[in-house]
């Protein structure tokens, strides 16, 4: 039944992949050209590629295919993927303008002297003189051009906010129950990193690079470390041996860890020097730090995966000490908010990665970025260091969270 399903969905994807691709082509290619034309064929060819590849990207990265393949179709397929996002909805978006503006040519009055009407066998659809064509070239030209540089320059744009070292963000946070001995305690919070066949070992230099720079007293990763299984990355993800804080590096897995074997990368973290929190917690100095695997098992039945138990992680401790809850989806409050807590540290949403996706992300996770309080608990979540998909960025910002915690 699987098997059936997964060709269903397959072939369901792919017929609406192709339809959308068509209705690409018959703005920027079929109402741009005239008919006979060879830019029709060579933009149905180069859409058809395009349209392959980003399905490639879409099925094969992250896989267990070979890395090189992987990057070969990833970095391509999944940039279209961005372009054409952008390029579909721009081109959408602008159906009531062209709308308008031909509408409004019907409506004006020719100004010069009478036009003769063609016979009906030798009118032609390119003839200015009979059906107002060279208007409709002209503003078809106009907004595919627009629209297709207004895409390419977001997607340029968003390339480079993919691509640079994660920013480090600052953020202060008051805890009621923390020790006054402990005020100016800094966590690390590091998100959704991806590391992958499109994101390898240099990317991992520069992402460990950058949280070593903020000297921070403990580093929190908050799931999705990674896309890939653990041992088809291993030297891509060696440099997080060199993490440096005072009370260690903790990790948590997220859906992408699930997805491809959470307990391997638990295992893979221990190699590295990383505190793994599968639905347990640690008595540090100043607090407890908890941890729960991710949502993403009970909510997609992942038979083979174990799934979070916030009894297991947060039950039978002492309440007059304030807890720490790190937790890859933000609506995992939903079922921590009864175990007293006081903070909560998540990801998931990547602050939605490319506008306007923003709008489904908070929908779906019911926090998309930043602080915010939840009744007695507070929840930060880090807009993420990588990206899953497209390896772009727009009104998204990566970040590195430096978090303060302050008592009182």
């Amino acid at each position: 039944m699987s098997t059936a399903w997964f060709i269903v969905r397959l072939l369901v994807v792919t017929v609406g992949f192709a339809a959308l691709h068509g209705y690409v082509w018959w703005r920027l290619c079929k109402d741009t050209t005239k008919p006979g034309s060879r830019w029709r064929w060579m933009g149905a060819i180069a859409l058809g590629t395009l349209a392959i590849l980003g399905l490639l990207a879409r099925s094969f990265a992250p896989s267990g295919a070979p890395l090189a393949f992987q990057a070969a179709v990833g970095w391509p397929g999944w940039i279209w993927f961005g372009v054409f996002m952008y390029l579909f909805g721009l081109l959408v978006a602008t159906e009531p303008l062209r709308w308008l503006l031909l509408r409004r040519k019907k409506n004006l009055k020719y100004p010069g002297p009478p036009l003769e009407t063609p016979e009906p066998d030798t009118a032609t659809e390119d003839d200015p003189q009979s059906t107002g064509h060279t208007r409709r070239l002209l503003v078809s030209r106009a907004i595919g051009l627009g629209a297709t540089s207004a895409a390419l320059a977001t997607v340029g744009h968003g390339l480079y906010e993919g691509h640079r070292t994660p920013p480090l963000k600052t953020v202060t946070v008051p805890l009621a129950r923390l020790d006054r001995r402990f005020d100016g305690y800094r966590i690390a919070v590091v998100g959704d990193t991806h590391f992958s066949a499109m994101r390898g070992r240099g990317y991992c230099e520069r992402v460990v690079d950058q949280i070593n720079r903020t000297q921070a007293d403990l580093i929190a990763f908050v799931g999705d470390l990674a896309s890939n299984e653990a041992d088809q990355i291993r030297d891509a993800t060696d440099p997080l041996a060199r993490l440096q804080s005072r009370d260690g590096a903790f990790f948590v897995a997220g859906n992408a860890e699930h997805y491809v074997g959470a307990d391997a990368w638990y295992d893979r973290v221990e190699e590295l020097g990383m505190t793994g929190l599968p639905n347990t917690r640690v008595e540090l100095p100043g607090f407890d730090l908890a941890g729960v695997n991710d949502l993403i098992v009970d909510q997609r039945g992942l038979k083979d995966e174990t799934g979070p138990d916030f009894e297991a992680a947060l039950g039978d401790r002492d309440p007059d000490r304030a807890v720490i809850l790190m937790a890859h989806q933000p609506n995992a409050i939903d079922r921590a908010i009864d175990y007293g807590l006081d903070l909560q540290l998540s990801g998931h949403t990547h602050g939605g990665q490319m506008w306007p996706v923003h709008y489904l992300s908070r929908l779906r996770s019911g926090q998309l970025t930043g602080l915010e309080r939840h009744g007695d608990a507070q929840v930060y979540v880090t807009n993420g260091a990588g990206t899953n998909g497209p390896p772009i960025r727009v009104g998204a910002e990566a970040d590195i969270t430096v978090l303060t915690l302050r008592s009182g």
